[in-house]
């Protein structure tokens, strides 16, 4: 049975950046729905070839210019890591037709040497953006809406029931499993670590002992969303501290997780400097920490910080996918006093605090009108982001924000 297609919040700005470079270089992990949209959107003027069989890949690399002299532009050619050696050849092509635009679409799931070597080749000649797992927005089939903060405001997404969002949460959010209720969930996750790690890990960086690796990636999993102490970490998984930043760099680099930093300004206060880190899809970061069924992820000890990266990980999504990259930190001071997410608007900042309760309290707003008011009026007013219903207010500037509403 074929998957119905779930429009991307990425497809106007790959189509814009297709007539204004002559390639676009579109990155994301595995599984993440680059090709079905690429097919989906270009599929009627570009032919598309994928570089992962082995005849494929072999012929792109024993002779690239005969190669790509089969492939007369527009072409989409996926999965370039496989064949970057065709990179120089691709960029000796456009500059011998600098004026057309949209000749080549790439896609690549390695971030770190992808990207160096398209800065190599194509610099300047190509849009680099990025397609990660689906948004809560896409999956609601509203691609384009806009933020509550964002003018003009948009309308809510469909009501969700608690055990439906876990669930969700649960499932997480790859095109292949989030669209697919009958698929066994675990079952796809496990088989998806599996391929990352001897596919993915293996190809950036000779690592020996993956069981080993494995081990560091639960042991970051179970510390999402909290302050990354990188000593500890690796004495926990029993390697250096230098082998635990590579291993992130690692993690970073194959869109596994995402690093959020703390937002510094010159106010006057020593600010902590270690940053959090994030999973990009919950539902891999359900299974690492062995999370099985709703009760146990919603009321568990890791219950909110699940919450927490999922309303990171949407709204670092939500950006990504308008071609933008997302200026996204947390606060906190040396003393304690801490906001989870502030959006940096250039002259204005979003703080936005996330609470678990489904039950709205003023005391939640304290760290936001602590934040306002040493930003003053470069704060914007803030919103307490919770699975409840009410559209309340917190304080002067302070309101809730219930779920469906962001």
């Amino acid at each position: 049975m074929s998957q119905i297609y779930i429009p991307r919040s990425l497809e106007p700005v790959v189509q814009q950046a297709a007539q204004q470079f002559p390639a676009v270089v579109l990155i994301g992990p595995r599984q993440s729905g680059k090709t079905t949209m690429l097919q989906h959107v270009f599929g009627d003027h570009y032919q598309i070839v994928s570089l992962e069989p082995p005849d494929v890949r072999l012929a792109a690399m024993n002779d690239p210019r005969g190669f790509l002299s089969l492939y007369t532009p527009p072409v989409v050619f996926d999965e370039i890591q496989y064949a970057p050696n065709l990179l120089p050849y691709i960029k000796e092509q456009i500059d011998a037709n600098r004026n057309r635009l949209g000749q080549f679409i790439l896609t690549g799931s390695q971030n770190l040497l992808l990207m160096q070597q398209v800065t190599e080749s194509l610099a300047g000649r190509a849009a680099i953006l990025k397609l990660l797992p689906l948004s809560r927005w896409e999956i609601a089939g509203m691609p384009e809406r806009r933020l509550p903060w964002e003018q003009p405001a948009t309308a809510s997404l469909p009501s969700q029931p608690t055990a439906e969002l876990w669930a969700q949460a649960l499932r997480g959010f790859y095109p292949e499993i989030a669209l697919s209720p009958e698929r066994d969930a675990r079952l796809w996750q496990g088989s998806y670590i599996q391929t990352y790690l001897e596919r993915d890990v293996r190809n950036l960086r000779n690592i020996g002992d993956l069981t080993l690796y494995q081990t560091f990636l639960r042991a970051l999993a179970a510390r999402s969303a909290q302050l990354l102490n990188l000593s500890e970490l690796a004495r926990d998984v029993g390697v250096s501290v230098n082998t635990a930043k590579a291993w992130i760099s690692i993690l970073e680099a194959s869109f596994q997780i995402f690093i959020l930093r703390p937002y510094f300004a010159n106010i006057g206060k020593r600010l902590i400097k270690s940053p959090k880190v994030y999973f990009v899809d919950t539902g891999l970061l359900c299974y690492l920490v062995g999370l099985r069924d709703i009760e146990h992820a919603a009321a568990g000890p890791m219950g909110g910080a699940i919450f927490e990266n999922l309303i990171v990980s949407d709204l670092y999504k939500i950006y990504l996918h308008r071609g933008e990259v997302p200026a996204l930190y947390f606060w906190r001071t040396a003393s304690g006093a801490e906001v989870d997410l502030v959006i940096d608007l250039q002259h204005e900042l979003i703080p936005l605090e996330i609470k678990l309760s489904e039950t709205a309290r003023p005391e939640m707003a304290k760290e936001l009108i602590g934040f306002q008011h040493v930003f003053k009026e470069k704060a914007r007013p803030g919103y307490v982001i919770y699975p409840g219903k009410m559209l309340l207010p917190l304080g002067q500037r302070v309101a809730t924000l219930p779920l469906t509403n962001l």
